[in-house]
């Protein structure tokens, strides 16, 4: 089965870090996780169900510079 976003905006209160955002409601200076998002979504697995979170989930929370290290 295929799924994809139906845009219903039920992720955006869901998420603990506070990262998903409608992309008319996109903070200043987050405009080029437009143009990633859209590149990581062909390569990586859809959520189809609530996991939970990385154990160092809070460690990267907020953290300056982790783009630096995202691995394509």
């Amino acid at each position: 089965m295929s799924c994809r976003c139906i845009d219903c905006t039920l992720c955006e209160p869901e998420c603990p870090a506070g990262a998903i955002f409608a992309e008319d409601e996109l903070p200043e200076g987050q405009e080029q996780f437009i143009q990633l998002n859209a590149e990581l979504a062909k390569q990586w697995p859809l959520i189809t169900e609530v996991q939970s979170p990385l154990p160092d989930a809070d460690e990267w929370n907020g953290k300056e510079g982790k783009l630096d290290f995202l691995e394509r």
